[in-house]
């Protein structure tokens, strides 16, 4: 079978889509194929909007045939690598079930390939499962009691949970099509296999995830919640985790603890293993009209129903100190991300049809080790005394500290926010400060700097009455778990580290992978 990918063809909003098919067949046919050999299907598509007279639909389109062919040197097509898996057999005998703590995108894909593979897996974590986790939630937000272990960070799906559900990513790997595919059959909307920028919403996510967990449990495996990790105990051919549900013996363990773990940190640093302090970002989350943004981004064409919401990915590079735009969630809210007792932190959230009014993104600045002393220990005491300034400067009660675009530029805070209004808890629990007092001189003058440099590229970016509400600093892991090339910890053959906690994935679709990849090692070398 060969399968071949025809890039770049562009059509204009209101053109048949068949077209982009007809025109892929013209350019295949020009490279000397039989066209009749082939199926053809779109394959991805995205929307080039620079020229907002003339927006275009940019369309990649796939061709497939049984047959084996090849392109020649100088082809503008490529082949695809779709990602199939290949499931290897170790010879090793495992003392016990594989145990997976974390239900995070990395720790779910790698329990239930374990599962699909015959090796019944358990599977861990502090949090509720995602119904009760939403009932904590909105709990929290009635009322500003905190349940430290299942909230925005802890529970089944991990931080994705109560996020956009954006599958983009960095990474370019091609068993980010596989992980994909595996949304699609547990529930997300098939559209995400041919978007370029594809996202499944957290109201629909959360079916995706409790999907994922019944068939691992169907298949064999275990689900605990309410099971935080609280040590490890080394065995001869194994290890013993000690958790708040009683003491658990694992053949191996796949620590996707995710990146806010940071009691686990500790525990882990104590117990030997081998932690790095690495580079982080810190900021706050800007609020916009998405009619606004829609308007900036498309012109006349905003609200053309082949558009969808506006959403964008800026970035300034100017100074050695980064400032870029992260998980921007079109017709969004904002929403209290903390799992720190007396602490403020922020996240984004959208669901699948992105009605909301606001659109929010992270604006972050990079934080360098070196910034907090070079220390893993340091980096999240770092993180956890911003969020405790954030939540004095809030007046207390998980209140958000908020300000206006116009007043953060002059280092003031004398306006109420009116025609954008905040959306952290339904706009109710949020307090009128200056950020500046929270965040660090350098976070400052950063951010600044990036307002203006991204109203150059978005006219209205840095209007004055953006809603600025702070503190955003759970965008990745402070510290890296060290793995050789086997995957397994430094200090310990039988330990996996795996994910966004441990250092080695950002986001919902590079977590997943590490997931992927961590499950290929352990069956690689043990027997089921």
């Amino acid at each position: 079978m060969t399968k071949i990918l025809i890039n770049n063809v562009k059509l204009r909003l209101d053109d048949d889509e068949g077209l982009a098919l007809l025109q892929a067949k013209k350019r295949l046919r020009a490279e000397g194929f039989d066209v009749c050999k082939f199926e053809f299907s779109i394959y991805k598509k995205s929307i080039d909007a620079r020229d907002k007279r003339a927006i275009m639909l940019v369309y990649s389109v796939l061709a497939v045939t049984e047959e084996e062919l090849f392109l020649s040197a100088n082809s503008k097509l490529r082949l695809l690598d779709d990602g199939e898996l290949e499931f290897p057999c170790g010879n090793t005998e495992l003392s016990g079930r594989p145990v997976v703590v974390g239900m995070g995108p990395a720790g779910m894909f790698c329990a239930l390939l374990l599962a699909e593979q015959g090796y019944r897996p358990t599977i861990i974590d502090r949090g509720d499962s995602v119904s009760d986790r939403v009932r904590a939630l909105e709990a929290f937000v009635r009322t500003g009691v905190l349940d430290c272990e299942s909230n925005v960070q802890f529970g089944a799906g991990g931080a994705g949970t109560f996020s956009d559900g954006k599958l983009t990513t960095r990474i370019n790997d091609s068993r980010c099509n596989y992980v994909l595919r595996r949304f699609v059959e547990f529930g997300a909307p098939e559209e995400i296999m041919t978007r370029a920028k594809p996202h499944i919403g957290t109201d629909v996510l959360r079916t995706v995830v409790d999907n994922i967990l019944k068939e691992i449990e169907r298949l064999g495996g275990t689900v605990l919640y309410r099971c935080r990790m609280d040590g490890i105990s080394r065995l001869q051919n194994g290890v013993e985790l000690l958790t708040t549900s009683g003491s658990i013996d694992a053949g191996v363990a796949v620590l996707a603890i995710g990146h806010s773990s940071r009691d686990t940190y500790r525990e882990l640093l104590s117990e030997g293993f081998v932690i790095e302090p690495k580079p982080f970002s810190v900021g706050v989350r800007v609020e916009h009209l998405q009619s606004d943004i829609d308007e900036a981004l498309y012109g006349d064409f905003a609200g053309h129903k082949r558009l969808g919401r506006g959403e964008y990915n800026l970035s300034d590079t100017t100074d050695k100190r980064g400032v870029y735009t992260f998980c921007m969630c079109p017709g969004g809210e904002v929403m209290p991300a903390t799992s720190l007792y007396e602490g403020v932190c922020v996240n984004g959230m959208s669901r699948y049809a992105r009605d909301g009014k606001n659109a929010n993104c992270a604006v972050n600045v990079s934080v360098f080790t070196e910034d907090y002393g070079n220390d893993p220990l340091s980096g999240i005491e770092y993180q956890e005394d911003l969020e405790r300034k954030a939540y004095a400067a809030g007046g207390g009660n998980y209140f958000a500290p908020v300000q206006l675009m116009g007043d953060f530029l002059e280092d003031k805070a004398v306006n109420a926010p009116s025609r954008i209004l905040p959306t952290y808890a339904g706009g109710e629990r949020v307090n009128v400060t200056r950020l500046s007092q929270i965040l660090p001189t350098y976070v400052n003058k950063r951010l600044k700097e990036g307002f203006l440099s991204f109203d150059r590229r978005i006219c209205g970016f840095a209007c004055r009455d953006a809603v600025l509400t702070g503190i955003e600093t759970r965008t990745s892991a402070p510290v890296r778990i060290m793995r050789n090339a086997e995957l397994t910890a430094i200090s310990d053959p039988y330990i996996y580290p795996c994910g966004e906690g441990a250092g080695y994935a950002g986001g919902i679709m590079s977590s997943a992978v590490d997931g992927i990849k961590v499950a290929l090692e352990i069956m690689k070398k043990y027997k089921q």
